[in-house]
């Protein structure tokens, strides 16, 4: 699958230590890829470092379902218009459990026909996050409640950590799978 993007190709030639290492690293691990912000960010590999390690973390580590983790990536995603984001997270939310329904209307940025309670939360959470930038007491109880305060401390990470690897992809135009029509209008 081809990546593209507006940034300047990294070569062996052109690498230094740093980036062959930062890469190296990111091959190593659960991903096993360069996919999505990463051939930006091993233009900086103290940043690739950093960032490829958190978000090990809020993919794979945190307490949330898979399911619930997915949905708060693709609201992200949709959030932001992020094309590659949507395009790498899209499958692997529907593989997880999140409902063709709650999928198509994130993409089109409406309130999704959400049948689970824990998906309304999550959803609830991030839109009044982004549009707030805050969450109010009442709705923070909710989310303590239901996925107690470690999960939803890991939550907020995982809304964080994909608004900057969505700010990423846009701002380098990093496309995947160039043949396939992008999932938001371009503006």
């Amino acid at each position: 699958m081809s990546i593209q993007s507006r940034l300047n190709p990294l070569t062996e030639a052109t690498m230094d230590d740093a980036q062959r290492a930062v890469i190296q690293d990111i091959l190593a691990g659960p991903r096993g890829n360069l996919d999505g912000p990463f051939l930006a960010w091993v233009h900086s590999p103290e940043l690739a470092n950093h960032a490829q390690r958190l978000g090990a973390f809020c993919r794979y580590g945190t307490r949330l379902e898979l399911r619930l983790t997915e949905l708060a990536i693709l609201f992200t995603a949709a959030w932001w218009q992020s094309q590659a984001e949507w395009q790498i997270h899209e499958p692997i939310a529907r593989s997880a459990g999140v409902s063709d329904g709650v999928i198509a209307a994130l993409q089109q940025q409406v309130e999704p026909p959400f049948s689970r309670e824990d998906e309304r939360l999550v959803y609830r959470l991030g839109k009044t996050l982004y549009e707030t930038r805050r969450v109010d007491d009442a709705l923070y109880a909710q989310a303590v409640e239901a996925f107690g305060e470690p999960a939803v401390v890991e939550l907020v990470g995982v809304f964080g950590y994909y608004a900057l690897v969505a700010m990423t992809l846009n701002v380098f135009a990093v496309r995947r799978d160039t043949d396939v029509p992008l999932p938001f209008a371009e503006r």
